[in-house]
C-alpha cells in the first residue's frame, strides 16, 4: 500500500506576511499615538486592512499586544550584526542602549494589556529575556575585546542598570532622562588610559 506523503507546512503567502507586519506596526503606532485603548478597527484602518483581515492574524487584543512586545524584543536583538557591522563595538553598544529605551517606551505602553503572556514564568517572558541577554553580552564582549569598553564589565550588571534607568522614573519626561542616563553610563563604561 503506497503512503501519501505527509503535508509540508505551508509557508505564509507573502501578502499575507506583509499585512501581518502592516498590522503589527500599525497597532504600535495607534498605542503610541492614542494608547491601549486604540480600537482594533482603528488598528485595522491604519495597516490598509479590513478588520476581517486583523482577526485572521490576531484573534484578541491580547494577540495584537502580544505580537507587537515579541516584535519589539526581535528587533532589539536582530539590530546587533548591523550595528556591529557599520560602528565600532564601542558605538555599537552605545546605540543599542539608545534602542533598549525605545523598547522600553513601547513596553510601558502595552505592558498594562501583556498580563499573563508575560510574566516571569511564561514561554513568551522566557524568550524575551534570552533574546535580550544574548544581545546585550555580544555587544559587551565584542566591546570589551575591541578595547572600547572596561574588562570588568558584566552584561547582566549593565542590563539591571539600563533596566533601573529606563523604569526608575515615573515622570512624563523620563525618556529624555534616560537617554542621558544612558550617555552617562556609558561613560564610565570606557576604558581609562
Amino acid at each position: 500500500m503506497k503512503r501519501k506523503p505527509t503535508p509540508q507546512a505551508r509557508k505564509p503567502r507573502s501578502d499575507s506576511a506583509r499585512n501581518r507586519q502592516l498590522l503589527i506596526d500599525a497597532a504600535k503606532a495607534g498605542f503610541t499615538d492614542v494608547g491601549l485603548n486604540v480600537s482594533l478597527e482603528e488598528i485595522a484602518r491604519r495597516a490598509g486592512v479590513g478588520i476581517g483581515t486583523l482577526y485572521r492574524h490576531f484573534p484578541t487584543r491580547e494577540a495584537v499586544v502580544e505580537a507587537v512586545y515579541r516584535r519589539e524584543v526581535e528587533q532589539l536583538a536582530e539590530a546587533v550584526p548591523q550595528l556591529l557591522q557599520t560602528s565600532p563595538a564601542g558605538a555599537a553598544l552605545h546605540k543599542w542602549m539608545h534602542l533598549f529605551v525605545d523598547y522600553i517606551a513601547t513596553k510601558r505602553i502595552i505592558a498594562p494589556s501583556l498580563g499573563a503572556a508575560a510574566n516571569r514564568t511564561s514561554p513568551l517572558h522566557a524568550s524575551s529575556v534570552e533574546l535580550i541577554t544574548n544581545a546585550i553580552s555580544t555587544l559587551v564582549k565584542r566591546a570589551i575585546a575591541s578595547g572600547d569598553v572596561r574588562k570588568d564589565i558584566d552584561p547582566s550588571d549593565l542590563l539591571r542598570a539600563m533596566v533601573g534607568v529606563s523604569y526608575g522614573n515615573p515622570d512624563a519626561g523620563w525618556e529624555a532622562s534616560a537617554r542621558r542616563l544612558i550617555n552617562l553610563l556609558m561613560d564610565g563604561l570606557r576604558r581609562r588610559a
